[in-house]
């Protein structure tokens, strides 16, 4: 069975990172479109977090035709999806391929991450009850406070989780764009990460379990959403949140606010129908892969223009157009939302056709 408000959700998150990944000039971006510098949790913080909880919701309700239990069908699913998404990710990350040296290849990422996750929560949900389930999502999340406190402070050069990745895959395969070699998908922190799938994985339960009292679902969404969120809230006050480095507050503070916007989902879509004029949302959440590899595949497309000698055409259509219409944040944001209704027009033709692309 489809749930229009796992896609709706899944949809309006997917139109925010569209947004807040292509701005038309990063020097001129409204501040919630920017992710916090190293501590706190700004809005676009919580895209990420996001899609892995969605994961686990949509887990849930996917694995009900293999019982929910460790079968062998079961296991080959997850580990043949997990290698898959890796592998788009990489692919990815290589391309346009031109002048980029698998030596100096980036080996983790978004996709990379969300398919790690999903591999590691699927095999705990299917192999774990619900209680030792909890007890080792708890055990993560302490025992990663534990690890960062004994290997080193909190700050971008001297984090265990940065040791670990510089130990495991080298400098020269992790992310730089803080001007030193440290991955914020790296290996280490990808376990609390995973934490968050688990919280969409209980969520999914709850709303098996009322689906004939979507105001009860609704209603306990809100109540444990709160309570998670402000746990977090909390936490920071000893392990501040941190989207780098996924600290354990920042899961909890994340995947409670998650829990909310899913309660906002399924009361617009379940209990008031609004279906109908939020199309639009549901055309990104019915293709979300094919709409994230799209908005990234013609972001590094356009690059290669630039290489060749011929100019970006992105680079050209805001300074050609948006940057004339403002040429501050505004036009900026303006070019972002373009941008982001290009890839959404893609995907409605593939919506209309009923063309769902999934691995």
């Amino acid at each position: 069975m489809r749930y229009l408000s796992i896609d709706f959700y899944r949809g309006m998150t997917l139109a925010f990172m569209i947004i807040v990944n292509d701005p038309g000039s990063w020097d001129r971006v409204f501040a919630p479109l920017l992710h916090a510098d190293w501590h706190g949790c700004t809005p676009t913080d919580l895209v990420f977090p996001s899609f892995l909880f969605i994961i686990g919701v949509s887990m849930w309700f996917s694995f009900e035709k293999y019982g929910r239990t460790a079968n062998k069908e079961a296991i080959t699913k997850i580990l043949k999806r997990t290698g898959l998404l890796f592998l788009v990710g990489l692919v990815l990350a290589w391309y346009p391929f031109w002048g980029k040296g698998l030596g100096e290849l980036r080996i983790l990422g978004v996709l990379q991450r969300l398919a790690l996750c999903y591999g590691i929560a699927a095999l705990l949900a299917l192999f774990l009850s619900n209680r030792a389930l909890l007890i080792t999502a708890v055990g993560i999340l302490f025992g990663y406070w534990g690890i960062m406190a004994w290997g080193g402070d909190l700050s971008l050069e001297n984090n265990f989780a940065r040791t670990v990745d510089l130990t495991v895959l080298g400098a020269s395969h992790l992310w730089n764009g803080k001007g030193i070699p440290f991955d914020p998908e790296g290996l280490l922190s990808t376990l609390p990460a995973t934490v968050n799938v688990l919280f969409g994985w209980w969520s999914g339960q709850i709303i098996h379990r009322y689906q004939m009292d979507k105001m009860r679902v609704v209603g306990e969404l809100l109540l444990w959403g709160n309570i998670v969120a402000l746990s977090g809230v909390i936490w920071d006050l000893g392990f501040p949140m941190n989207k780098s480095l996924w600290t354990s507050s920042f899961v909890l503070n994340t995947s409670g606010i998650s829990m909310i916007l899913l309660a906002f989902s399924v009361w617009v879509i379940d209990i008031k129908q609004w279906t109908g004029s939020l199309t639009f949302f549901l055309v990104f959440g019915a293709n979300s892969l094919f709409a994230y590899v799209l908005s990234s595949f013609i972001g590094k497309t356009a690059g290669l223009f630039d290489k060749l000698g011929l100019g970006n055409p992105l680079s050209w259509a805001y300074h050609s157009v948006f940057e004339r219409i403002d040429s501050g944040k505004l036009g900026s944001f303006l070019y972002a939302l373009a941008y982001m209704l290009v890839c959404w027009a893609l995907c409605w033709v593939l919506y209309k056709r009923k063309i769902f692309i999934k691995l």
